[in-house]
């Protein structure tokens, strides 16, 4: 048990202590705001506060945590054995920078309720966050500075130990379009002959429709099989939107795309993938999730946002009130690495109510679409990549998380050579 002090005890600070320390290193802890107390405690402690008592590991705190409402952040950011870090403090602190702020700053996305330019789809940006403009974006500093932390209180009490972590990889898979060609319905599939003209692939579209050729996005018989042989347990995440523009998942209807869904679900965990418009409408979130669970016989509770569509907090707390537990959107669309900086599961904090959820939050990594679309790697560059950010997270023993689609596994067109980086990132995982 470790025994935390400080001379206030806020719901922000009660979060980050029980995230770094609870969370990330399994360690119990207990707080006081009783200076007597303290003093006489032979247990392991730490001094969270704006002042020493007496001899005692003294962690000098900024006024972050005990602040309440969203305001402009003085955020200076330097480094300290050989990491960034920012809110400076004295030098009788045992680190040069309060982490503890640090670490709310960044895992409360505290950047994302400040004044900030979106995107064309009403998304934060890497480019907006402190952690791409100072050239952190692939370092999983929380989960480094709770380390630090916990290397800190091991010199001044042996006694107190971390129970041992170990690197964890899960595989998460986005279904946003289970097929190419087929089960569109007929005036979908008429408009997609008229698009084949233009675009070329016209026999293609023949040869599945009449012919029996295999769909080119139907790879979900490779992927069970690549998994059973890694015994990998992937999670999937499936669109059923309406047809929109930015929605063009199977119609839900589709005996097919139900019966694959079924079929999943017999094997792995699968969750709602809420649509495009379902960001700024819980009625069409209620309407998805409900036909998940319709066809699966099955509770829903975790989910990961179409287009990683999330505006703080209210994507979040729909999510809540519906009875989603987990989450998996946390990453960005343009840039790898890690968005909270941290490459831990932790709990999601609303800073409108100044509160902790019970909804999980748990950052991804990597995504191909983001090599293919965004960085124009090639495989074999993308494969570099990956490795180096998954280096990262075993370095700290946390979880890496990757997002793939199903029609990234088809070898044709543009995704022609990259089944192999799926392939080989998983062997990368698996040689941990």
């Amino acid at each position: 048990m470790l025994l935390i002090y400080s001379h206030k005890l806020t719901n922000r600070l009660r979060y980050i202590f029980t995230t770094l320390f609870v969370d990330i290193l399994n360690v119990p802890i207990e707080f006081t705001c009783d200076v007597e107390y303290f003093k006489k405690s032979n247990s392991p402690k730490i001094n969270y506060s704006n002042h020493k008592i007496t001899d005692e590991l003294f962690f000098q705190s900024s006024a972050l945590l005990y602040e309440i409402g969203i305001k402009e952040q003085n955020i200076n950011v330097f480094e300290n054995n050989g990491n960034k870090c920012f809110y400076k403090v004295g030098k009788d602190s045992c680190l040069p920078f309060d982490p503890f702020a640090a670490s709310f700053y960044l895992i409360s996305r505290y950047e994302e309720y400040l004044p900030h330019i979106r995107d064309e789809h009403d998304r934060f940006t890497s480019s907006e966050s402190i952690a791409f403009q100072h050239q952190f974006l692939t370092t999983p500093l929380v989960n480094i500075w709770a380390n630090e932390i916990a290397s800190i209180i091991s010199k001044e009490f042996p006694e107190f130990k971390c129970p041992n972590q170990h690197f964890k990889y899960i595989s998460t898979i986005d279904v946003d379009n289970a097929y190419s060609y087929k089960n569109k319905g007929l005036i979908r599939t008429i408009g997609g002959f008229i698009k084949s003209l233009k675009e070329g692939d016209f026999k293609n579209r023949i040869h599945v429709l009449f012919k029996g050729k295999k769909d080119p996005y139907d790879t979900f018989k490779y992927q069970f099989q690549l998994h059973k042989k890694h015994n990998i347990k992937p999670l999937y995440f499936f669109l059923l939107g309406d047809y929109s523009l930015n929605d063009k998942n199977t119609p839900v209807k589709n005996k097919e795309f139900q019966s694959l869904i079924k079929g999943i679900a017999d094997y792995y965990d699968i969750g709602i993938h809420p649509s495009y418009a379902s960001n700024s409408d819980i009625k069409i979130l209620i309407k998805e999730i409900k036909r998940l669970q319709e066809i699966t016989h099955k509770s829903i509770t975790i989910s990961r946002q179409h287009f990683l569509k999330l505006h703080l907090p209210e994507t979040y707390q729909n999510l809540i009130d519906n009875d989603i537990t987990a989450d998996y959107t946390m990453g960005y669309v343009d840039k790898s690495g890690f968005r909270a900086s941290i490459c831990s599961p932790f709990y999601f904090y609303n800073l409108d109510t100044e509160s902790t959820t019970k909804l999980k939050i748990h950052p991804f990594a990597v995504m191909e679409a983001t090599y293919m679309y965004y960085e124009k790697c090639t495989p074999e560059k993308t494969i570099q990549q990956i490795t180096k950010l998954m280096q990262a997270v075993k370095e700290v023993n946390g979880t890496f998380i990757s997002v793939w689609h199903n029609e990234s596994f088809s070898e044709e067109g543009i995704w022609k050579g990259w089944k192999i980086v799926y392939e080989k990132m998983l062997k990368v995982a698996l040689n941990s």
